[in-house]
């Protein structure tokens, strides 16, 4: 006979974050919901995450990909292996993060409360500053073409009321399983950076409420998941913005979007990197004090050109590797 509880499947993605994994996995020990199992999805590690994680949470149920499949693909190889098992809802939960105990009753509290929702957002507060929201998701926003975050470092006392939005954030995010009937899994081609507003969005068209679960709590190490710093961040979240707006947007809001902001914004970074770059080269000669700052930046502009590139010639999913070297 079906357990009366709903079955949940906690899916916990590692790429090389041992410790952090560890942490996160310690609190669920904490949790006081019952009926629900935990699946660690490992994205080819290579920092001896496999043998201290299985070491210490033995009975956690653990899939070793032979290669970084990025945060969609990784999520996705959870989550059809949790459907088999059985699962009706799936949690799927940053390893930079730690769970209140009573976080998967607070879901489905608000579940019950509002059984329109498909997806519903935890609230994702800063591991530092206890107190305050990393954010809890966002707003889409024609005028910018980007996301405004909703509650982004305010105090959490003043979110205390279910939101709904474009999308939640993907730290913590809660799906029932009509909605993966429904519209499938995440799309691969993101791979990392913009891939949870894209599955939101098209669980929004296909009928179904995103909401935040204001009593679902969870606290963020906020970019530590982020390894090998702005070059690879900026590569994800341009050529994947383009390829959102692709997926998302009407053709008005697009030609719009490319007339007033996207073709300006790639013209003035062609235009600093065929000036910055040849000035660059005589400033390391010379040995200027700041040319490593520059050096920086420049690297992190030739990043979006980069994106913007792949994207024109539909090279999707992992990007190049010498975006992610320090």
């Amino acid at each position: 006979m079906k357990s009366a509880q709903p079955k949940i499947a906690i899916i916990v993605l590692n790429w090389n974050g041992k410790q952090d994994t560890l942490a996160c996995l310690e609190s669920l020990g904490k949790l006081t919901y019952s009926n629900f199992e935990v699946l660690v999805v490992d994205n080819g590690s290579t920092d001896g995450s496999q043998a201290a994680i299985r070491q210490y949470f033995p009975n956690h149920t653990w899939i070793q990909n032979t290669e970084n499949l990025g945060f969609a693909e990784g999520c996705n190889v959870g989550l059809r292996a949790a459907i088999q098992g059985g699962a009706d809802l799936f949690f799927l939960l940053n390893n930079d993060t730690v769970a209140a105990a009573d976080i998967l009753e607070r879901f489905l509290e608000t579940f019950q409360t509002r059984p329109e929702a498909g997806i519903l957002g935890a609230k994702i507060l800063l591991f530092d500053e206890r107190d305050t929201l990393d954010h809890l998701g966002g707003m889409w926003n024609s005028r910018t073409g980007t996301f405004t975050f909703t509650g982004m470092n305010s105090l959490e006392e003043q979110w205390q009321i279910t939101q709904e939005l474009d999308y939640v954030c993907g730290a913590g995010m809660m799906i029932k399983k009509s909605v993966i009937e429904a519209i499938g899994y995440f799309d691969p081609r993101f791979f990392l950076i913009w891939e949870e507003s894209d599955y939101c969005f098209r669980a929004r068209v296909a009928g179904f409420k995103v909401l935040t679960s204001p009593q679902a709590k969870v606290w963020h190490r906020v970019s530590a998941s982020f390894i090998g710093g702005k070059p690879h961040s900026a590569y994800y979240w341009w050529r994947n913005r383009l390829l959102w707006i692709e997926k998302n947007c009407s053709i008005r809001e697009k030609a719009s979007l490319y007339l007033r902001i996207l073709i300006p914004e790639i013209l003035h970074k062609i235009k600093i990197q065929l000036l910055k770059k040849p000035q660059l080269s005589i400033e390391k000669l010379l040995k200027v004090n700041n040319y490593k700052e520059k050096e920086n930046k420049l690297t992190q502009n030739r990043a979006i050109l980069c994106a913007f590139r792949d994207y024109l010639f539909r090279r999707f999913g992992k990007g190049p590797d010498w975006i992610s070297k320090p």
